[in-house]
C-alpha cells in the first residue's frame, strides 16, 4: 500500500493508453498507507460532487436541532428538491424522529445427517447462549450477542444471531463474532454437522427482504410530520387529498412490482448521505426496505411518516475516517462514539423530506418539469458544447 506501488499501477494504466489524470491526482504529500484496510490496488480517488441542503429542523431523541445536510450525488435537481422540502417542513415545525433499537444479524447454518439430528441440535443450541455470548464478546469490546433464533429446513438448521455493535455499522465486527460463535458451537455440540457456513444469506445482508420488518438489521428509525393544508398549497400548489392520492397510487404500483417495502424513493436520500458520510453504500440495498405512510387528518391536513427498520450506519470504523466523511459527519455533529443513533435519525428525516417532495411534485404535476428544468438542462448544454 505504498506510494511507489500506486505509481507503478498508474504508470501501467497510462502505458495501456488509459487517461487517468483526474483519478490519479492524489496530491504530492498523500500517503496511500492511510487507506490500508479500506482499499486494494489503489490508483486514486473517485470525485463525486457534494452539495448541502438545509437547514432542516429535526426534533428527535438523538438528533435535535437544525442541520445542514451533505449530499454527494451527480443527479441534477436532487439537492434542490431536498432544499425545497426542508423549507416547507421547517414551516410545519420540523420533523419528529425516533430510533427505537439497534441490532445487526448474521445467520450461520449447520447441515446434519438427517432431520432427527437437526431437531436435537435446534433444541440444544438455545441452552448454550451464555457460552456463545462469551465467545462473541472475546472478539471485540463493542460487540455483544444479544439473542438467537433457530429454524429448520429439512436436515439443515439456520441460526439467526443478533448482535449489538455500539456506534459501528458492525458488518465486519459481527462476521468475526459469528465465526467465534460457530467455533464454540463446533467444539461443544453433541454431534458434528456434515457441513456449516458462517453466513447462510438468511440475515438479509445488503439485500431487500421482508426480514427487515421482523428481525434485526441495523437501526430501526422512524420520522413523521404533519403538513398543514396551507403549506401544501404554498409549496406544491396542491390539495391535501391529491398528495395522499399520490401516495396511494404509488403504493399500489409498488405492490404490483412485488416491492419489499412501500416507499417512493428513499434510496436517493440514503445513497447521497451514505457516500458523503463514509457509510457502506451497498447497504442502501437493504435500507430501502422502508414504509412510507400518508393520510388525511381530521383537520384536513396530511400526516406523513417513514419507517426504516434496516439502517446500517456507523460513526466510527469503516469509511468514517476518510477526510471527506469526517467533514460531512462533522457538519451533522456525528463524529465518534455515541452518535450512530443520531445519524440514523438524520437519515430517516432526510428520507421523509424526499418522500414528501416527490409526492408533492407528483400531486401538483411538476415532477417531470422539475427534472427537465434542473437535471437535464446542464447535460444538454454539455452536449451542445463543441
Amino acid at each position: 500500500m505504498s506510494r511507489e506501488a500506486m505509481e507503478v499501477r498508474q504508470a501501467r494504466l497510462r502505458d495501456d493508453g488509459h487517461r487517468i489524470d483526474v483519478i490519479a491526482d492524489v496530491g504530492p504529500g498523500f500517503d496511500p498507507q492511510q487507506l490500508a484496510g479500506s482499499i486494494e490496488g489503489f490508483v486514486g480517488f473517485a470525485r463525486i460532487p457534494l452539495g448541502v441542503a438545509g437547514p432542516v429542523r429535526i426534533n428527535g431523541q438523538n438528533a435535535n436541532g437544525e442541520f445542514m445536510i451533505p449530499l454527494a450525488t451527480s443527479e441534477g435537481t436532487l439537492v434542490a428538491s431536498f432544499q425545497h422540502s426542508f423549507n416547507a417542513l421547517n414551516r410545519c415545525g420540523g420533523i419528529t424522529t425516533l430510533c427505537s433499537h439497534e441490532r445487526v444479524g448474521r445467520a450461520p447454518c449447520f447441515e446434519f445427517a438427517n432431520l432427527v439430528v437437526a431437531g436435537q441440535f435446534a433444541k440444544w443450541l438455545p441452552t448454550q447462549l451464555a457460552a456463545l455470548e462469551a465467545a462473541a464478546a472475546s472478539t471485540s469490546r463493542f460487540c455483544r450477542l444479544v439473542d438467537l433464533h433457530v429454524s429448520i429446513i429439512g436436515n439443515t438448521v439456520y441460526v439467526m444471531l443478533e448482535f449489538s455493535t455500539g456506534d459501528a455499522a458492525g458488518q465486519n465486527m459481527v462476521t468475526l463474532a459469528s465465526q467465534a460463535v460457530c467455533r464454540q458451537i463446533l467444539e461443544t455440540m453433541p454431534e458434528k454437522p456434515r457441513s456449516w457456513l458462517v453466513e447462510s444469506v438468511l440475515s438479509g445482508d445488503k439485500r431487500a427482504s421482508t426480514l427487515a420488518f421482523r428481525s434485526a438489521r441495523g437501526r430501526n428509525a422512524s420520522a413523521e410530520v404533519v403538513l398543514p393544508a396551507r403549506q401544501i398549497a404554498r409549496y406544491w400548489r396542491a390539495e391535501p387529498s391529491a398528495l395522499v392520492r399520490s401516495w396511494e397510487q404509488a403504493t399500489m404500483g409498488a405492490m404490483q412490482t412485488g416491492s419489499v417495502g412501500l416507499q417512493a424513493n428513499v434510496a436517493n436520500a440514503i445513497a447521497a448521505l451514505f457516500i458523503a458520510c463514509g457509510q457502506d453504500v451497498a447497504c442502501v440495498a437493504e435500507a430501502v426496505t422502508a414504509a412510507t405512510r400518508a393520510e388525511l387528518t381530521r383537520e384536513g391536513d396530511v400526516y406523513v411518516s417513514v419507517t426504516m427498520p434496516n439502517l446500517i450506519v456507523g460513526t466510527v470504523g469503516g469509511g468514517t475516517y476518510l477526510p471527506t466523511a469526517q467533514e460531512s459527519l462533522g457538519l451533522l455533529g456525528c463524529i465518534g462514539t455515541g452518535k450512530a443513533s443520531k445519524l440514523a435519525e438524520i437519515c430517516v428525516a432526510v428520507a421523509l423530506a424526499g418522500e414528501v417532495s416527490i409526492l408533492g411534485a407528483m400531486a401538483s404535476g411538476v415532477f417531470a418539469n422539475a427534472h427537465a428544468a434542473g437535471g437535464r438542462k446542464g447535460k444538454q448544454q454539455q452536449a451542445e458544447t463543441p
